[in-house]
Formats: structure tokens, sequence, C-alpha cells
């Protein structure tokens, strides 16, 4: 059965596992969400549960997401997505999803938005060499080099890897390992690094894939 919960990203740390080797983890301020709307193959086509995050203020929120948390019945939330089930049986509307729907030793797939950094330019961006600084090169070391433009195609191809935004991107990482799991605290520890600075919304869920 699949599982996801929406959280925030607290931040790193570290502990120590009972042979004393030192585990990178990252804590995950997950849950409660309270279930929004359940979607089914006879309404919708699919599977799927709308989950709501954090607390809020119906003056901070818009008319259509204002209507849907009225239709349910539930209190608003910042936060509202879907995410998608193999099976939603067992879940009704205003149920409450917390940090023990996993437990430790579970392996999930970890959903958030890159740190955003700007307009950079190609050394950072692509990891590309810098130019040689020496005689006659120059006077910028760090701009890209040839770009091919002879007579023939006299044009820069698309998708060439160039100076631009770069961060801001929904990116997942898929088979972390769930390492302790506090309810008292809402929060779940997940092995290794997850995207996001700290403060944003991720979204965990049962791996796809094995390791």
């Amino acid at each position: 059965m699949s599982k996801a919960i929406i959280g925030r990203k607290v931040g790193m740390t570290q502990i120590f596992a009972e042979d004393g080797k030192v585990i990178p983890v990252t804590v995950v301020e997950a849950g409660p969400c309270t279930v929004v709307q359940v979607k089914t193959v006879e309404s919708d086509g699919y599977c799927a549960l709308k989950l709501g995050f954090l607390p809020a203020d119906e003056k901070s929120l818009n008319k259509p997401d204002l209507g849907q948390f009225k239709k349910a019945g539930v209190s608003p939330c910042k936060v509202l997505k879907e995410v998608r089930f193999e099976t939603v049986e067992g879940y009704s509307v205003k149920d409450v999803v917390k940090a023990d729907v996993f437990a430790a030793g579970d392996r999930v797939d970890v959903a958030g938005v890159t740190k955003g950094h700007g307009y950079t330019g190609v050394i950072k961006r692509w990891n590309q060499h810098r130019l040689k600084e020496t005689h006659g090169v120059g006077p910028v070391h760090r701009e890209p080099g040839s770009m091919g433009a002879n007579s023939s195609p006299s044009r820069v191809f698309k998708h060439k890897n160039l100076a631009g935004q770069y961060g801001v991107e929904n990116v997942t990482v898929r088979n972390l390992e769930v390492v302790r799991v506090d309810v008292a605290r809402n929060a779940i520890l997940v092995k290794g690094a997850i995207p996001g600075p700290r403060g944003s919304i991720v979204t965990l869920r049962t791996s796809v894939k094995k390791a």
C-alpha cells in the first residue's frame, strides 16, 4: 500500500547508530495533514488524496481554495497538495495523516523545490571549465567558449548550456531511508540530503523503485 505525507524541511543534523556509526539525517516536520478530498477511479478516473498542511487564516486564501476547504468542512491550510495513491481504501474526508504513517526502515521518495541561485554563469550552472588565464585570453575568463558561429550554421543551436536561471526546480530524490520517526514532535528523520532550503515544503511518499 502506498503512503504519503506533506512536510516542512527543518534542517540537517546527525545521529549515532548502535554500533557508533554517524548517520547524516534531514529532519522533516511531517504533518499532521488533513484529508480534504478523496479521488477514486469511479469518480475521477484515478486514485488520489488532497492533503492540507499548516493552518492558515481565511483572509490569506483565494476563493477557489477556500471553497474546497468549506466544502470538505476542514479548517483552511496554507499548503494544499494532491498525492497519487494506488488505492484510497480506508481514507475519508477529515482524516488526519500523521508522521506514524511511516516507520523506521521504510524507503521513501522525497520531492521538493531546489534552492534558487538566481542568474548564474556557465561555470556555476553547468560546471564548465574556465578559460586559460594567459596573454591573449580574456579580459573575461569565466565566459563560455566558442559557440561554433561559422558560415554554417551561422547560429547557436538550441539547448546549448549557457548562463541563466539556476535552481528553483522540482526535484525528486529516490530511495532514501527513514531512520527514525518521532510521533510526539511530528518529525521524520531521513538519511541523507533532500532538495530545498530550510523551511521549504516537501512531499514524502513510498519509494517507487526498491533499492
